[in-house]
């Protein structure tokens, strides 16, 4: 498994350094481990720094964290090269990760991401020529219960069908913020449909 890469030449920045404010969190996170251990805060630090890059790990970016954190640079290579939430190329605005694992496809994750294909006129691991839109393949997201779902830059879009992700893309197109979490009538991960038991108990005074 590795980060999202297509082995394309990328245009690599020569400098980057964290904001003050990111400045800041990573010193914080960096503290929550005992001295000699600082490399344990390689991930999080890694997910800041792509954050604050446009959703991107550039290899400055990855030489930055080495230098904080005291690594060897190839061992910060090695972790955003594994993990598949790290991007070692420009994605778009709008980063679409499907889940097509088992439960997503025996859900319907196949005309989710049809939908996203067709409204979008890209494939998966393309990206919109406007530069809106990357979609790309992940394995389970941990939301199984309310497949299938689709995972919008930070947020999840869940109990999703064919037009329901037409709405969100349609949504995120025109700078609106959908909401999060199941796209059909369900709270959270409660039953569908809602209470079936213990409808009329009444309290004993």
């Amino acid at each position: 498994m590795s980060g999202h890469d297509n082995g394309a030449p990328v245009a690599q920045p020569t400098h980057f350094e964290f904001t003050p404010e990111n400045l800041e969190r990573a010193k914080k996170i960096i503290a929550k481990y005992p001295p000699g251990r600082q490399a344990s805060a390689v991930l999080p630090l890694l997910h800041l720094a792509q954050a604050q890059h446009d959703n991107w790990l550039p290899r400055a970016a990855m030489d930055y964290v080495a230098r904080m954190l005291d690594m060897a640079p190839i061992r910060v290579y090695e972790v955003a090269t594994f993990y598949t939430m790290f991007n070692l190329k420009p994605v778009g605005k709008y980063l679409l990760q499907a889940c097509t694992t088992t439960p997503c496809w025996l859900r319907g994750s196949d005309e989710v991401v049809a939908a996203c294909e067709r409204k979008l006129g890209i494939r998966m691991g393309e990206t919109t020529p406007d530069g809106m839109f990357t979609l790309t393949e992940v394995e389970c997201l941990g939301a199984c219960v309310n497949a299938p779902v689709l995972w919008v830059n930070d947020d999840f879009y869940e109990d999703l069908d064919g037009p329901s992700t037409e709405r969100i893309l349609d949504a995120l197109r025109r700078g609106e913020k959908p909401p999060i979490g199941p796209q059909i009538d369900r709270q959270t991960s409660a039953p569908v449909g809602g209470k079936t038991t213990l409808l009329n108990v009444k309290r004993e005074a």
